[in-house]
């Protein structure tokens, strides 16, 4: 009989990416199965955002997908009919186990792969689906980290002070009044709420417009200790920022999975605080979903 083997479907950023993994390695490790990742088909016809395969940094111990792994040729077809076969099968039957919206699947929790390839395609955003197998992700998830000299000597700096990551995600360019930017007033309580937990912090903020962001919390911050990373900017090179990121200890996330993860790798659990916005988005009405049951870890303060 045929060994088990699961096809992970990557894509999204770089935050979605890592949700992505982390829900297949703990299937895979719990029905001893092969873990390999389709770094391809889930960034092919990405014509808006044109993402890519994201976790080279990371210390990942899984192989890519060959062509016929990721149902090639027709793939999209291919895939189609895969899906449509599984569709009125139970879960433990499924050849295609596709995840439809956001909503906490418990039944991924026990589940039990059939040897043979099973093809998962979710994106499994919450720590439920994961969190009896943290450490081996931890582990999974270290960083290859950068050598330049600037992101050096930024992670000097951050070692050297107490620091507190804070991330703006801008999804609508220069509009925070939009249904999908977190508000300067989440901020500003945020920042209060690590001021009276918080000896000295010193915050750091990253962005993906750090001149926007340097407006819009410049204010907020001008009468402590802070510092704008902006140095990878020019080189769009996210993994660094999320490195730095993840090397403070205490935590300000905007509505972004890339800062959640960040946070989650970089917390130490009774030590650290992490704050995140308790605001719910509807994706139907937004580019982004957040808010829904289960994506936020309980020990997080959610303003």
């Amino acid at each position: 009989m045929a060994d088990a083997k699961l096809i992970v479907r990557l894509k999204g950023g770089l935050g979605n990416q890592l949700f992505c993994y982390a829900t297949g390695r703990r299937l895979a490790l719990k029905s001893n199965a092969e873990l390999v990742l389709d770094d391809v088909t889930g960034f092919k016809y990405d014509h808006l955002y044109k993402r890519q395969y994201a976790l080279g940094a990371f210390s990942i111990p899984a192989r890519m997908a060959s062509a016929r792994e990721r149902l090639e040729p027709f793939g999209r077809l291919r895939r189609l009919l895969m899906r449509k076969a599984s569709e009125s099968l139970p879960l433990d039957r499924k050849r295609y186990i596709r995840q439809v919206g956001v909503g906490f699947e418990d039944a991924l929790l026990s589940l039990k792969l059939q040897p043979g390839m099973t093809y998962f395609d979710g994106f499994g955003q919450s720590e439920r689906y994961f969190a009896d197998v943290d450490e081996v992700i931890r582990q999974d998830l270290k960083m290859h980290p950068p050598t330049d000299s600037a992101n050096e000597e930024m992670s000097c700096k951050i070692r050297s002070s107490i620091a507190v990551a804070v991330h703006v995600r801008w999804f609508d360019t220069n509009d925070h009044g939009s249904a999908s930017n977190m508000s300067r007033s989440y901020y500003q309580s945020a920042i209060e709420v690590i001021r009276a937990k918080v000896e000295d912090p010193h915050f750091f903020v990253f962005s993906d417009d750090p001149k926007q962001s340097a407006r819009l919390l410049g204010p907020l911050l001008g009468g402590g200790s802070h510092t704008f990373v902006d140095h990878n900017r020019a080189s769009q090179d996210a993994s660094s920022d999320f490195w730095l990121m993840s090397l403070c200890q205490h935590f300000v996330i905007g509505n972004s999975t890339f800062a959640w993860w960040a946070a989650w790798l970089g917390e130490q659990k009774g030590l650290s605080t992490v704050v995140a916005p308790a605001v719910n988005i509807d994706p139907g009405h937004s580019s982004t979903a957040w808010g829904f049951p289960y994506l936020l870890p309980d020990r997080w303060l959610a303003i």
